[in-house]
């Protein structure tokens, strides 16, 4: 425009707008089979919708344009319902989804996909116009230096705020803030936290005085709480508290019941009723229940993933972290001093087949295929839409348990033959946990050790959490025998919880490392170790996705 029509704009404005979900940016989607994995993603979930903003302020001087700009983001939550397959497909056959960030437009008929969205909704649709005028008044009309008010607080940072005052208003509003201000400087401020009563209030800020400069630099103490590290030191309060709960199958019997009280809950467990009352009251104080004059009831998570039957449960693994894991994690000190598994010091035998102990009884194996079973049904349809796996015509899931994983495979790819390769114990036992209701296609299971046995000959390798429970040289083992079946072209799709190459970032993965420590030899890995480790035995290719749910998923070739 300044060069062309010799005319300088006022303002150019920049904006774009992308759909997030874990660590993922999901752009436009390039076919449908791209639109199914995105929305697929999204069921059930919250997402995150950013849209960032340039403001180009322009001037021409001596025929030279001079440009200052002002750049912000806007991000708005967004949460889906649970789709069904019916929908998902009625919405991508319908065209909207292909030209839209994250495949789908919430102004029109995507709009009939979405649960809520905190934030700006015109953010989503693409442009946050609440957030941008405000900016444009920053710019263009500031408020004058006089009417603004520092206001300072001990618990809060200093906010700034503006009124369309006189003179004379703005000079006593100011002193009447300096006095405020003054005022709550030598007052005792309540720390963030749980809120005590004034007792117990004064020891616990005594409690944390933390010496800070002031402004003069000299010492003074400041109450300072700790509210993250507390919650660290309360979080095995926080787990017991649930794994109880699950144990004794509160959820189970609070489901489709309406609310009951403490005593009927009480009779259902066989438990003493002050126990139970507490129990439910700490269940409801960390979100797993609603407590109302009328009694307790389960949440809507609740019902999905703590009671034994709910469409997603996690019951199985739960149980199996308070009887396994729970016993091997208080011995963590030790794992930590000698880098060695603490089955002998938490079940005491120590057994040199990491799966001995599952398999000793028929109770303890059917736990244990549950708890994995958790695992994999509620990760398995992000597994299965990482990547578009058209290409493939047939599959072995090496240690895929109790199927989870294949039966979303077959589902999705109806063309695609899967195998679940896992071991006689397992095998004998999976029928338990066959899927209700007709599959696309069948799912073939084949008895075996994948260190010792011949592999099925494949398109597609998939080790689904299996890699993390072996050290490196165990895995070269593994990876030989698959690359040594592998055609070209044939590929291994590996889904695990992937760290960061600095291994700082992500806590759950980190802290699932240490649980390895403890009950197994083998690590969680970063992406660069991956590659590593798979391009050592001819795969190349490599390509990850973070999924935002438990796993991450790697997919690579052999060349």
């Amino acid at each position: 425009m300044h060069v062309k029509h010799l005319r300088t704009p006022d303002i150019v404005i920049g904006a774009d707008t992308i759909v997030t979900v874990g660590e993922q940016i999901l752009e436009k989607p390039v076919d449908k089979q791209d639109a199914y994995r995105m929305l697929s993603r999204l069921s059930g979930k919250e997402h995150s919708v950013f849209t960032g903003v340039a403001i180009i302020h322009c001037s021409s001087k001596d025929n030279q344009l001079e440009t200052e700009v002002t750049d912000f983001y806007e991000e708005t939550k967004v949460k889906f319902s649970d789709l069904s397959e019916e929908l998902l497909w009625e919405y991508i056959h319908s065209g909207e989804p292909m030209d839209k960030a994250g495949g789908y437009g919430i102004q029109a008929l995507g709009g009939m996909l979405v649960e809520y969205v905190h934030g700006d909704f015109l953010n989503v649709v693409g442009f946050p116009l609440n957030h941008f005028c405000k900016k444009l008044v920053e710019l263009y009309c500031p408020p004058p230096k006089h009417s603004i008010h520092h206001i300072k607080h001990d618990s809060i940072p200093s906010v700034d705020t503006f009124e369309n005052l006189s003179d004379g208003e703005s000079e006593s509003s100011n002193s009447a803030a300096h006095k405020g201000a003054n005022k709550l400087d030598s007052s005792r401020t309540r720390p963030s936290g749980p809120v005590c009563n004034s007792e117990d209030s004064y020891h616990v800020k005594t409690a944390f005085m933390v010496p800070l400069e002031n402004q003069n630099g000299v010492l003074e103490n400041a109450a300072k709480f700790p509210s993250t590290i507390l919650e660290l030191m309360d979080g095995f309060r926080a787990s017991k508290a649930l794994f109880v709960a699950s144990k004794l199958k509160v959820f189970d019997h609070l489901k489709d019941k309406g609310a009951l009280n403490a005593v009927d809950v009480a009779n259902e467990i066989g438990a003493s009723l002050c126990g139970t009352e507490r129990l439910l009251d700490a269940c409801a104080a960390l979100g797993l229940l609603e407590k109302t004059p009328q009694g307790y009831s389960n949440t809507d998570a609740a019902s999905i993933y703590l009671t034994s039957d709910g469409k997603y449960s996690l019951h199985g693994y739960i149980i199996h972290s308070n009887d396994h894991l729970w016993p091997l994690f208080t011995n963590l000190e030790s794992a930590v001093k000698e880098g060695t598994r603490q089955n002998h010091r938490a079940f005491g035998k120590k057994t040199e087949d990491l799966f001995k102990d599952y398999y000793q009884s028929q109770e303890v194996k059917q736990r244990f295929m549950a708890a994995m079973h958790s695992i994999a049904h509620l990760t398995a349809r992000d597994v299965a839409t990482a990547f578009d796996l058209s290409q493939f015509k047939s599959a072995c899931d090496l240690g895929g348990c109790t199927g989870a994983l294949a039966y979303e495979l077959v589902q999705i790819y109806p063309n695609l033959k899967v195998t679940v390769f896992d071991l006689p114990e397992v095998i004998a036992n999976a029928s338990y946990f066959q899927p209700s209701g007709p599959c696309t296609a069948p799912v073939t299971f084949v008895s075996g050790d994948f260190f010792k046995d011949t592999l099925p000959e494949v398109d597609l390798y998939i080790l689904s959490r299996i890699l993390h429970d072996w050290p490196d040289e165990k895995v070269h083992t593994l990876l030989s025998k698959i690359s040594a079946v592998c055609k070209p072209g044939c590929g291994i799709l590996l889904a695990e919880m992937v760290l960061d190459d600095e291994k700082k970032n992500r806590a759950t993965a980190l802290l699932q490392s240490l649980n390895m420590l403890v009950q197994t030899e083998g690590k969680e890995r970063s992406v660069s170790e991956y590659r590593c480790l798979l391009e050592q035995h001819g795969f190349t290719n490599v390509k990850i996705s973070l999924t935002g749910n438990v796993l991450d998923v790697i997919l690579c070739v052999k060349t």
